[in-house]
C-alpha cells in the first residue's frame, strides 16, 4: 500500500479505511507507565557498560503489563463489560468438514453468535495475501491442516465462554463428512544455491548466486512427496546452468578419491513450540455509531498487523466495514519469532466486528496456543562433505534440505533460503551445492522462530565436522581453524561478510578454556556408573532481513531531559534500554522517557512507500527515490535479531544530529569559541562523562547547562529520522545550518527550541542497490560453545553439568540483556537438543490435547545454573556498531551437546531430541 503524505501513522488505505496505530496508553496508565525516570548520567563515550535499565523495575515487581492483562474496563472510553470469543479449530485434515454440533453445550454455555466461513464470505472480508488460505474452513471442504479454524463462537459472559471452552475440549463439536485424505497443495519454495570458487586465491568465482541470481527447479506432486525435475532449458536456462555446476560438485564428492575423506550423513530435527510466556491475546471493540474498530494487541510487527487488518475489512459490506481502525500495541510476553506476522489479530478483529457495540476478548489458553500457534520447522537433511586428508581442508560440500511448513505458507520460503545459504556455517569451502524445499503439509503452520533454520542446519553441520575431525585424526578445534572463512572471504552466495569476523578469537578462547583442556581428565575421574563427555561447536548467524528499517525520534528539553520514541517492540529484548544507552553516547545522560512500539510519532516525516523492497528493480527504486519522502519500507517487525542493530539506528542518528547542530553550538557559545577558532570543528572529539561535556583544555559543561543554552539560542533540540538497510545503510544528505550533512538515514525532520518538527528534503540519496537482494547475508555474529555432560548408564539420562559460551556482538548496548539473552538461548538449546518434541500430524499439537503436561521444556534442574559461563568479546573498535546476537547464542548449544554425548558414548545421534531411551538403547 502507499502511505499518504498527509500523515504517516494515521493513513488512508486504498480501501478508504483510516488506520491508526499507537502505543497503548489508556486508563491503565495510572497503574503502569512503560517509561521510567532514571537518575544518573551516561558513561564516557563509547558506552561499554549499561547506565540504566528502562523497564527492569517493572519486570521484577510485576508491574509490567501485557496485552493479556487488559479488559474493556481498563480502556478509556470503552464500555466497561468484556465479552469473550472462542476460536474453534478442527482436529482432522482427512475428512470433509460437515458443520458444527453444539448439542453438548447446555443452555448456560450457548454462544450468542457463531461466525462461520459463510458469514465471512457474505461480509466480503478478504484474506491478506501473506495468509493466503481460508481463515475459517468452509462447510464441505477438507481442512487444509490440523488445527485450522472452523468457527468463532462469541459469548456475552465469561461464565458461558468458560463452560463452553472446557466442554468443547472434551467433546469436539466438529462434524466430519466423507474421507478425502489430506489435501495436496503447492509447496512453498524450491531453491538451489551453488557456488564454484575461482581456481586461485582471490580469483573471481566461476559461478555463484550473487553473479547469476537465485535459481529454482520445477517440481510436481506425486504420492504426497515432491519429485525434483529440472525446468526445460527454454524456460529455465539459469537453472540448468547452476544445476550443471551443482551436479559436477556432487560427482566430485562421489568420486571418492583415496586422498579425500567423504562423509554422507542424514540428520533430522523436530518441530517445537516457541513457548513464550504469554499465549496470544487480543481485545477488540467495534463502535457502530462511530464506525470505529479499536484493538489491543501484542505483536512483533505492528505496522504489518495494521495493514493486514485494513486489507481484511477494506471491501467488507457497509454494516461490517469500519471507517477507522485504531490498533493499540501493548508489551508482549515473549516472541521468539512466533508473534511475527501471526494471523491472530485478524480473528480478534472479526470477533469484534461480528459482535458490534460490545468489547470482546480473544485469548488463547496453552492448549489453544499449542494447537494454533506458529511452530519451528522440522527438517530432514542430507549432507555430504569432501575433506583433503593431508591438509584437513574442506574441498566440497553438498546438502539437500526438506522442511515441513505446515498448513499455511507464513515464512517457510524465507526460512528455507536462510537455512540453505547458511549451510556451510563459518567455513570457507570452494565448491558448494545446496538444494532446499519448503513443503506444504497438514501439520500446524511453521514460520519465523529463533534460529530461523540456521539452528537446524548448524546442528547437522557441526556434528559432521566433529565426525570428520575424528576420522582424519585432527583435534576438532584444529580442523575448524584450518577451514575458517576469513575476513574478506566469500560466503556460499558469493559475497563477503561486511562486518568484523571474530571466529579465530572465539576458537582461541574455546581451546584455552579449562573445560576443553581438562576433558580427558574429566572422563578418567568419572564415577563407575557415569559417562562424561565434552563437546564443542561454533556458528555464525546472520541478522537482518535485507529490507530492515527503523524510526527514531529524540528530544531534549531545556533541563536536559531526554525523550525517545522508536518503532521497535519490547519483547524481552531490552530494546528500551538499548536505544537509551545508544542515545546517551551522544546526549550525555540516560533518557527520562523511552516509548517503544510507536509508529504514531513520526507524522512530520510524511513518508510514502511503494512496491516490495525485496523484489524491487533498480529502475523502480531509482524512479521512486526521486520523491524525497519515498523510502523502500516504513517499519520493520522486531525480529531477525535486529533490535540493537536496526532498532536503535534511527534514534542514534537523530541524537548525533542533535549533538552536532544543537548541543555543540550551545557548548561553543558557553566556552566563547567562535567559528574562526579551530576548536569549532572538534565536536567529534568531545565526550560525555558523569553528565559533563568534556573537551581537552576547556572547562567541563553540565549537560543541563548545554541543553538550556541550546533552547535559548533556538538551536536544534529534536530530530526524527528513518533508516533503511539492505545489507548496508541507505545514506542521505540534508541541508543543516549551511552544511550538506550526510548520515546513515533516508528521512529527517528537526525542531529548534520548542518549535514544531519540520521535514527536510534530502539533497542526496543513495539506497543500497536492488541487486543486494540476492546477496544472501552480509551481517553476521559468531558464537562458540563448550558443553560437558554426564550420562547415567542405567537410565540414559543426559545432564549438562558445565558450559562455556563466548560470543561477539559488536558494541553491547546493554551487557546485562546480552547476558540474559545468552542464558535464555542456552536453555532453549538444551530443550531443543534433549527435551522438546512435537510429533507431526494427528499425534501432534493440531489435535488440541497438548499442554505442558506432555510437552517438556528445560527447567532449572536441566541446566547448569551455577556452571554456565558466558564471555562477550569487546568490540574490535570503540565505534563498532552493535550487532544482532539473540539467535546466535542458542545455535551452537545443540551440536555442542550432541558432540559431548558422542564423546561420552562413542555414538553419534542424528535425530533430535536425544532422549534417555535413545541413549539407553545404544549403551
Amino acid at each position: 500500500m502507499r502511505l499518504s503524505r498527509r500523515e504517516f501513522v494515521t493513513w488512508v488505505a486504498a480501501s478508504g479505511i483510516t488506520l491508526a496505530t499507537s502505543r497503548l496508553r489508556a486508563a491503565q496508565a495510572a497503574r503502569f507507565d512503560e517509561t521510567q525516570i532514571l537518575p544518573g548520567a551516561a558513561a564516557p563515550r563509547p558506552v561499554h557498560g549499561a547506565t540504566g535499565r528502562i523497564d527492569a523495575v517493572a519486570k521484577v515487581t510485576g508491574a509490567k503489563l501485557y496485552a493479556s492483562d487488559f479488559r474493556a474496563a481498563d480502556m478509556d472510553g470503552w464500555p466497561p463489560t468484556t465479552a469473550h470469543a472462542l476460536l474453534l479449530r478442527g482436529t482432522d485434515a482427512a475428512h470433509v468438514f460437515a458443520g458444527l454440533d453444539l448439542s453438548a453445550l447446555d443452555a448456560s454455555a450457548q454462544p450468542t453468535k457463531i461466525v462461520t466461513a459463510e458469514d465471512l464470505a457474505r461480509a466480503g472480508t478478504r484474506v491478506p495475501p501473506f495468509y493466503a488460505g481460508d481463515l475459517l474452513c468452509p462447510v464441505g471442504n477438507t481442512p487444509l491442516y490440523l488445527g485450522q479454524p472452523v468457527a468463532l463462537l462469541l459469548f456475552e459472559t465469561f461464565d458461558a465462554y468458560d463452560r463452553a471452552r472446557v466442554r468443547l475440549r472434551q467433546t469436539s463439536p466438529v462434524k466430519l463428512g466423507v474421507e478425502t485424505g489430506p489435501l495436496a497443495q503447492p509447496n512453498y519454495a524450491a531453491l538451489r544455491f551453488t557456488r564454484v570458487a575461482g581456481d586461485a586465491p582471490g580469483a573471481p568465482d566461476v559461478y555463484s548466486p550473487l553473479m547469476e541470481g537465485w535459481i529454482s527447479p520445477g517440481f510436481f506432486e506425486a504420492g504426497g512427496r515432491p519429485i525434483w525435475q529440472p525446468l526445460p532449458t527454454s524456460e529455465g536456462g539459469q537453472y540448468k546452468k547452476g544445476a550443471t555446476y551443482g551436479d559436477e560438485i556432487r560427482a566430485f564428492i562421489a568420486a571418492n578419491d583415496p586422498g579425500t575423506l567423504v562423509l554422507d550423513r542424514s540428520f533430522r530435527t523436530q518441530s517445537v513450540d516457541p513457548m513464550f510466556l504469554e499465549p496470544e491475546c487480543g481485545l477488540g471493540w467495534y463502535d457502530p455509531k462511530a464506525k470505529a474498530l479499536q484493538l489491543v494487541l501484542g505483536v512483533q510487527s505492528p505496522l504489518e498487523a495494521s495493514e493486514a487488518l485494513g486489507h481484511l475489512l477494506g471491501e467488507a459490506t457497509p454494516t461490517l466495514r469500519p471507517e477507522r481502525i485504531e490498533t493499540h500495541f501493548a508489551h508482549l510476553g515473549g516472541g521468539f519469532g512466533g508473534r511475527d506476522h501471526t494471523p491472530f489479530p485478524l480473528y480478534v478483529a472479526l470477533a469484534a466486528m461480528f459482535l458490534p457495540g460490545r468489547p470482546i476478548r480473544l485469548a488463547h489458553d496453552r492448549f489453544q496456543q499449542f494447537q494454533g500457534g506458529i511452530k519451528r520447522h522440522a527438517f530432514e537433511m542430507r549432507s555430504q562433505v569432501a575433506i583433503d586428508r593431508a591438509s584437513g581442508r574442506m574441498r566440497a560440500f553438498a546438502a539437500d534440505h526438506i522442511l515441513d511448513g505446515g498448513g499455511l505458507a507464513n515464512y517457510s520460503a524465507s526460512v528455507a533460503a536462510v537455512s540453505a545459504t547458511s549451510a556451510i556455517g563459518i567455513y570457507d569451502i570452494p565448491k558448494v551445492d545446496v538444494t532446499t524445499l519448503a513443503e506444504h503439509s497438514r501439520g500446524v503452520t511453521a514460520g519465523s522462530m529463533r534460529g530461523y533454520g540456521v539452528l537446524q542446519t548448524t546442528a547437522a553441520l557441526e556434528t559432521l565436522v566433529d565426525e570428520a575431525a575424528e576420522a582424519i585424526g585432527l583435534d576438532p578445534i584444529t580442523l575448524r581453524r584450518r577451514n575458517l572463512l576469513k575476513a574478506g572471504g566469500l560466503t556460499m552466495t558469493g559475497n563477503p561478510w561486511t562486518v568484523s569476523v571474530r571466529t579465530p578469537e572465539i576458537l582461541d578462547k574455546l581451546e584455552g578454556h579449562a573445560l576443553w583442556r581438562e576433558r580427558a581428565l574429566a572422563q578418567k575421574t568419572a564415577s563407575a556408573d557415569t559417562l562424561v563427555g565434552t563437546g564443542v561447536a561454533v556458528c555464525a548467524k546472520d541478522y537482518g532481513t535485507g529490507a530492515d528499517c527503523a524510526l527514531g525520534r529524540v528530544e531534549v528539553d531545556p533541563k536536559g531531559r531526554i525523550r525517545i520514541f522508536c518503532d521497535a517492540v519490547e519483547m524481552g529484548n531490552g530494546i528500551g534500554t538499548a536505544v537509551a544507552n545508544r542515545v546517551a553516547q551522544f546526549l550525555g545522560r540516560m533518557a527520562d522517557e523511552v516509548s517503544v512500539a510507536r509508529i504514531d510519532a513520526f507524522d512530520a516525516l510524511g513518508l510514502v512507500t511503494s512496491g516490495d523492497p525485496y523484489v524491487i528493480t533498480q529502475e523502480e527504486q531509482d524512479t521512486a527515490s526521486r520523491n524525497p519522502r519515498w523510502v523502500p519500507a516504513v517499519s520493520s517487525a522486531t525480529s531477525a535479531s535486529i533490535g540493537a542493530h536496526v532498532g536503535t539506528q534511527a534514534a542514534a542518528e537523530a541524537a548525533r544530529i542533535i549533538l552536532r547542530f544543537g548541543m555543540w553550538p550551545a557548548a561553543l557559545a558557553l566556552w566563547g569559541i567562535g567559528q574562526e577558532d579551530p576548536r569549532h570543528f572538534l565536536w567529534d572529539e568531545a565526550f560525555w562523562q558523569d553528565g559533563m561535556l568534556i573537551l581537552s583544555g576547556l572547562p567541563p559543561l553540565a549537560q543541563e547547562e548545554v541543553a538550556a543554552k541550546a533552547h535559548a539560542m533556538g538551536a536544534l533540540t529534536g530530530a526524527m529520522a528513518h533508516a533503511f538497510s539492505r545489507w548496508a545503510w541507505a545514506q542521505a544528505a540534508f541541508p543543516l545550518d549551511g552544511l550538506d550533512w550526510a548520515a546513515d538515514i533516508d528521512a529527517l525532520a528537526v525542531r529548534r527550541g520548542e518549535g514544531p518538527f519540520k521535514v527536510l528534503d534530502r539533497s542526496f540519496i543513495a539506497f543500497p542497490p536492488a541487486s543486494y537482494n540476492r546477496i544472501g547475508t552480509s551481517f553476521t555474529s559468531s558464537c562458540g560453545t563448550l558443553v560437558r555432560v554426564e550420562i547415567d548408564k542405567a537410565s540414559g539420562a543426559v545432564r549438562v553439568m558445565q558450559a562455556y559460551s563466548v560470543l561477539e556482538c559488536g558494541q553491547a548496548l546493554s551487557p546485562q540483556v546480552v547476558l540474559g539473552q545468552a542464558q535464555g538461548g542456552f536453555a532453549m538449546g538444551v530443550g531443543y537438543a534433549l527435551l522438546e518434541n512435537l510429533p507431526p500430524f494427528e499425534d501432534g499439537p493440531g489435535n488440541g490435547r497438548w499442554n505442558l503436561g506432555d510437552y517438556v521444556v528445560a527447567r532449572a534442574s536441566d541446566l547448569p545454573i551455577h556452571a554456565l559461563e558466558v564471555e562477550v568479546l569487546p568490540p574490535v573498535a570503540p565505534n563498532e556498531p552493535p550487532k544482532g546476537m539473540a539467535e546466535v547464542v542458542m545455535i551452537p548449544v545443540v551440536p555442542a551437546i550432541l558432540n559431548a554425548i558422542h564423546d561420552a558414548t562413542g555414538h553419534r545421534f542424528q535425530a533430535l531430541p536425544v532422549t534417555p531411551d535413545d541413549v539407553r538403547r545404544v549403551l
